[in-house]
């Protein structure tokens, strides 16, 4: 078996971290100091991070996790977005060096609950939803969330989730309540993933989907953002969200 890193991760991995040592780590402390002058009102875009992502989109540091082309048959691949087309072992090594800097995935658009959003959307989205959603997503334009966990069951396994997703006619009705909602608190956090039951009556693990959920809509309330071992992770934040026939 052969360990040796490929000509294009040598290549990834080089420009990443001498961007991490010319740009990110220098930035760390104008990032404290951004939030400590923030202090409560710290949920807002840091200026220093929206800096960075400028720099490193400029120097081809974009959306490392997911390749333009999926080629799956599931897949409609005429949607064309930024992107270098790494495998995931390519991005790891990338990953390795980006997780030394709290803020640093996110300079270069990889950073949670994002990623894994996109990629459903990619895999599974109209092109009307990739339009709308995935395009400002990959462009850095917008935020996202991911609400799964529930205060009254182990959310661990998914199966136990009653958040309920209702069909009414051409719509859907969700009613539930959510917490650790990732992302939410991020005054750009602009639609949600949303897990709920949509047939109870189904096999065990067939009764849950996703929707797609403007956080704008009727019927979304932030309860509030809640700590994870102390730290609130402003801006982007963890919350309770309750869903009232939204």
């Amino acid at each position: 078996m052969d360990f040796d890193i490929s000509p294009t991760q040598r290549s990834f991995l080089d420009r990443v971290t001498a961007f991490m040592d010319e740009h990110v780590y220098p930035a760390i402390p104008v990032y404290e100091a951004e939030m400590n002058v923030l202090g409560a009102e710290r949920w807002k875009v840091v200026q220093v991070v929206e800096d960075l992502k400028k720099k490193a989109k400029a120097a081809g540091l974009w959306n490392f996790f997911m390749p333009p082309h999926s080629g799956q048959t599931h897949v409609d691949d005429t949607f064309q977005f930024e992107g270098v087309q790494l495998t995931n072992l390519e991005y790891s090594l990338i990953a390795e060096q980006l997780g030394k800097v709290g803020f640093a995935s996110e300079v270069f658009n990889c950073s949670a609950p994002d990623t894994g959003n996109m990629e459903v959307l990619m895999r599974y989205g109209t092109l009307a939803q990739k339009e709308k959603w995935l395009r400002p997503l990959m462009n850095g334009e917008i935020r996202s969330a991911f609400l799964m966990t529930e205060p009254a069951v182990a959310s661990s396994d998914a199966t136990n989730i009653e958040t309920r997703i209702e069909r009414d006619g051409d719509h859907y009705v969700i009613n539930g309540r959510k917490w650790w909602s990732s992302g939410v608190g991020d005054p750009r956090c602009k639609v949600a993933i949303v897990m709920g039951k949509t047939d109870p009556t189904a096999a065990t693990h067939s009764q849950q989907s996703q929707v797609l959920v403007p956080l704008d809509a009727p019927g979304i309330e932030i309860v509030r953002m809640l700590p994870v071992f102390g730290y609130d992770d402003a801006p982007h934040g963890h919350a309770e969200v309750i869903l009232k026939d939204v």
